[in-house]
């Protein structure tokens, strides 16, 4: 099959992706502002927006070498966005992306479901195989060039066009609306990739700034004389919404055992993200959540090693998740995720698995303070029924 211009490919798939990878950016238009009245006229604008936004973004970037290239990562990355956020409701922004990265063999199969491949099969492989056959008839250079600006101007044209004529809807979606836009199709992945990239990529070797220095334990002694000497053992779990702990006043009884104990409860608390790659370090790190970004958090030393710094506590950290996204890299790690290490393991490691042993280390540690991380699975990911 043939097509007689490249830039008749672009519209065709911009229109295609319009109608069929944003479901959720026109689900959340609609539940904003009611498909009804002036409204309608509107959300239909949007759809003419974003058609003439993408062949303005792939006729920028089109050439003899790199149009069907550029148009097949697209679709098979935005089949895969087009699934997570029609299905889970997410937003494929900078920490997603890095989360993904990020994310084990393990977790990932958690996701695989049959409506999964029913994406990739009709967004990502049958389009990407069409696309692939199809034969492009490229004129010469100046006539390439000239369909090219003309597309440009034309796309840009009627983005003009739309916005000033429907200035005030579009004001509205702009300034109060600001999350509606996190769910277009694939523009927001494909600017996310740009931030991301941006926030991780150093110009540089990475100059890791010491602090605490200067830290030390006060010792506290017992009646006897002798130096008394602490154990925290701190287990770090699963980001929970707080409005759903019985303790916190929720209806259901979702701390029956919690509650038998004397504990000091926190109600008010927040994680700096719903992610382990942006939680776990920020939680560690000297920055509240205003302040940290991934750079501060790879590039200044954390709690850990200021408590390391002072000499006096020997500090262990065991993880059953992911890892410990570098919190622990200058500490004593062990991975539990492996039966090599865990001994309770059956279709996934147990949490469990990181008690064994814990009473020898303890033991043969008695001349210093012992902090211990165990850093849980716990009802971490989709497959929340597996523990």
């Amino acid at each position: 099959m043939k097509i007689s211009s490249q830039y008749k490919l672009i519209i065709f798939s911009s229109i295609f992706f319009t109608l069929f990878y944003n479901y959720s950016f026109f689900t959340n238009v609609i539940k904003t502002y009611s498909f009804s009245g002036l409204n309608s006229i509107y959300i239909l604008s949007t759809a003419l927006l974003l058609v003439s936004f993408l062949t303005l973004f792939f006729t920028i970037f089109s050439s003899k070498y790199t149009t069907k290239p550029l148009l097949l990562i697209t679709i098979i990355i935005s089949a895969f966005a087009a699934y997570f956020m029609d299905t889970y409701h997410v937003i494929i922004d900078d920490e997603m992306i890095r989360n993904s990265l990020q994310t084990n063999l393990s977790e990932s199969s958690d996701l695989f479901s049959l409506k999964l491949v029913l994406y990739v099969v009709f967004l990502a492989i049958f389009p990407s195989y069409f696309i692939y056959k199809l034969k492009i008839e490229y004129k010469p250079f100046r006539q390439e060039l000239f369909v090219k600006l003309k597309t440009i101007i034309l796309s840009i044209s009627i983005i003009l066009i739309i916005l000033f004529s429907f200035s005030k809807f579009y004001t509205s979606f702009f300034r109060e609306h600001k999350p509606l836009r996190y769910h277009v199709n694939p523009i927001y992945w494909i600017y996310s990739i740009g931030n991301y990239v941006n926030k991780s990529v150093n110009s540089g070797p990475i100059v890791l700034k010491e602090i605490g220095l200067d830290a030390k334990i006060i010792p506290e002694k017992t009646t006897d004389g002798k130096i008394k000497r602490e154990l925290v053992i701190m287990v770090v779990g699963e980001a929970a919404r707080a409005d759903r702990f019985s303790l916190n006043g929720y209806e259901k009884e979702t701390n029956p055992l919690l509650k038998k104990e004397d504990i000091v409860n926190f109600p008010n608390m927040y994680s700096c993200g719903t992610s382990t790659a942006q939680s776990v370090p920020c939680m560690f790190s000297i920055f509240d959540k205003a302040d940290y970004d991934y750079k501060k958090g790879i590039s200044t030393q954390n709690v850990l090693d200021v408590l390391k710094h002072t000499k006096d506590v020997d500090i262990l950290w065991r993880d059953n998740n992911s890892d410990s996204k570098g919190v622990a890299l200058r500490v004593d790690f062990e991975d539990y995720r492996t039966a090599q290490t865990n001994t309770i393991c059956d279709d996934e490691c147990r949490d469990e698995g990181m008690l064994v042993g814990l009473d020898e280390y303890i033991k043969n540690h008695k001349d210093k303070d012992i902090l211990i991380v165990l850093h849980q699975m716990g009802n971490h990911g989709p497959a929340y029924y597996k523990r």
